[in-house]
């Protein structure tokens, strides 16, 4: 493998539990959902605006936009970085890999985390909100491709649903599913099977 690509969130980035409200927790279940609801599918798309899901989410939850105001900004301040995750980065990056990402994310969930020290590791980006293109549809794995002239075969592609991993792989890329529930289990097998030592 030369190339590594990374989902952000869940992979790179997370929301600590610990520091959230069960209220909050729960606003936001759907985006573990098997299947998320169309308008935030559609956020990440970015052909709705941050207005127009908020007024989704207003109904979706039968709740008054004061409160759908604060939790979308909380949703967004809250995002951390995965240690585990972002010491492998520099790890991956030392041994001379080339990092990438692609992720399913909206404009101002984006311009958030690419302020954090480590996005400067990544090499190159596809992110769904600004492509018009979302996963796991087929576009966004070859759009990631041809614009870095990257070949699959020599492409790890790390994300944690499951149905991203299997249209990665119909495309050719390798694909590693991140478990968010075994994060040490996880980074310790990718360190394995990339030969990275702690």
């Amino acid at each position: 493998m030369k190339n590594i690509v990374f989902d952000l969130g869940g992979v790179v980035f997370m929301r600590d539990p610990k520091k959230c409200t069960e209220d909050f927790l729960n606003f936001f279940s759907f985006v573990r959902l098997e299947q998320m609801p169309h308008f935030w599918n559609e956020y990440d798309r970015g052909t709705l605006s941050i207005d127009e899901v908020k007024e989704e989410l207003c109904r979706y939850h039968n709740c008054d936009r004061a409160k759908v105001d604060e939790y979308l900004r909380l949703a967004i301040d809250k995002q951390e970085v995965i240690a585990p995750t972002e010491r492998l980065i520099e790890q991956l990056k030392k041994a001379g890999y080339r990092l990438y990402v692609l992720s399913n994310m909206s404009k101002e969930f984006i311009a958030f985390l690419r302020q954090v020290p480590v996005y400067r590791h990544f090499d190159g980006e596809v992110v769904s909100c600004e492509e018009g293109v979302c996963k796991p549809e087929k576009e966004i794995y070859q759009l990631l491709l041809e614009r870095y002239d990257l070949n699959p075969q020599e492409t790890l592609f790390i994300d944690d649903r499951k149905e991203n991993i299997e249209a990665a792989e119909q495309v050719g890329i390798t694909g590693f599913h991140f478990n968010r529930k075994d994060i040490a289990g996880t980074i310790g097998e990718l360190r394995s099977q990339l030969k990275i030592k702690n």
